[in-house]
């Protein structure tokens, strides 16, 4: 009875253990809309060292978004999606802008990125 029991458990252990380790390696997603002249959301928490995917989506006309010191950079088609995987490697608070010139209020256009521990 001991060995069939054993056995039952370490199956069972095989069988779940690559599906949890899958799930805690699975990076956070997170949407942002781009229209003119904003991005929704504004604001951004993240921490350091947690995996991350942007999904960038556009409104109307073609945008970018780039956080240099963090070395990200996503270029969207008007009406399109687009992603970006990075890990933030510092904390601190980073101002990402529009990468691509997108009319009169270009320049405005950011979103704040806040990396904490």
């Amino acid at each position: 009875m001991l060995p069939a029991l054993l056995a039952a458990l370490l199956a069972t252990t095989a069988f779940f253990a690559p599906t949890a380790r899958a799930q805690a390696a699975a990076p956070r997603r997170i949407d942002i809309v781009s229209k003119r002249f904003s991005f929704d959301p504004g604001e951004i928490t993240l921490k350091k060292g947690e995996p991350v995917v942007l999904v960038l989506k556009s409104a109307d006309v073609a945008h970018g978004l780039r956080f240099r010191d963090l070395n990200v950079n996503i270029k969207v088609n008007a009406g399109g999606t687009a992603e970006a995987q990075f890990t933030p490697d510092k904390t601190g608070d980073f101002v990402g802008v529009c990468s691509v010139f997108c009319g009169s209020g270009h320049g405005m256009m950011t979103l704040k990125l806040h990396v904490v521990e």
